[in-house]
C-alpha cells in the first residue's frame, strides 16, 4: 500500500515592487556590515541576474509579439500583458510594447472605483486623477477613508503596470450645475381680464 502523496502548495509569487524592495533591504543589510567588497559583489550579482533574465524576456517578447499583433491587440503576447507580474517585469526592463498612456489606462481599468486621468507629467512622474463623473455616487461615500483606499488601490495597480508613475495626486470633482429657473408672474394691466404672463428667469 503506497503512502498518500503530500500536496505542497506553490509559494506565492512576488510582484516586481515586493521583489525590488526585498533586494534593496538585503543590500542595505550588507552595507551595514562594513565589508564594502562583499557589498560591491552583491550589487554586481544583482546586475548580472537582471541582465540575464532581461535578455531572456526580450527574446520572448520578440518571438511572441509581431507588429500586427501589437496593432490589433491579438496574439499570445496580448494575453501576457494582462498579467500584473509579467507586465511589471516587461516595464521594468523597458520591454513593454504598450506606451505609458495605454498602460495607465490598463492599470486604472483594474481598479474597482472608476477614476479619470487629468494629466501625466513624464518629467516629474506625477499622475493627476479625479473620480469619474459617470460613477455618480457609486464610487464611494466621499469619506476621506474611502478616498484613501481608492488611492492605495490605484497606486498598487500603477506600480505593476506603470513604474514610470512616481506620485499619484487625486483631485476633487467640481460639477457645474445649471442655476434653477424661477417662474415670475406679471400682473395684467388694470381693467384687463385674464391670467398674467409667465416669464422664465434664472436665479442669480
Amino acid at each position: 500500500m503506497s503512502a498518500a502523496a503530500t500536496v505542497v502548495a506553490p509559494p506565492r509569487a512576488l510582484d516586481a515592487v515586493e521583489a525590488g524592495q526585498r533586494v534593496e533591504d538585503l543590500l542595505d543589510r550588507l552595507s551595514t556590515t562594513g565589508d564594502q567588497e562583499v557589498y560591491a559583489a552583491a550589487e554586481e550579482l544583482v546586475r548580472v541576474l537582471m541582465d540575464f533574465y532581461g535578455a531572456g524576456l526580450a527574446r520572448i517578447v520578440g518571438r511572441l509579439g509581431t507588429p500586427a499583433d501589437r496593432g490589433t491587440g491579438d496574439g499570445p503576447l496580448a494575453a501576457l500583458l494582462d498579467d500584473e507580474l509579467v507586465s511589471s517585469l516587461l516595464a521594468l526592463h523597458d520591454l513593454h510594447p504598450e506606451d505609458v498612456g495605454t498602460r495607465i489606462t490598463r492599470a486604472l481599468d483594474s481598479v474597482r472605483d472608476p477614476v479619470e486621468v487629468v494629466g501625466f507629467d513624464e518629467e516629474t512622474g506625477i499622475l493627476r486623477l479625479r473620480p469619474s463623473v459617470e460613477a455618480g455616487d457609486g464610487g464611494g461615500c466621499g469619506c476621506p477613508s474611502t478616498g484613501a483606499a481608492t488611492q492605495r488601490s490605484v497606486e498598487d495597480a500603477l506600480a505593476c503596470f506603470v513604474p514610470e508613475v512616481e506620485q499619484v495626486v487625486m483631485e476633487s470633482v467640481t460639477i457645474d450645475r445649471e442655476p434653477p429657473l424661477l417662474q415670475i408672474a406679471t400682473r395684467p394691466p388694470a381693467g384687463t381680464a385674464g391670467a398674467g404672463a409667465t416669464v422664465a428667469a434664472t436665479a442669480p
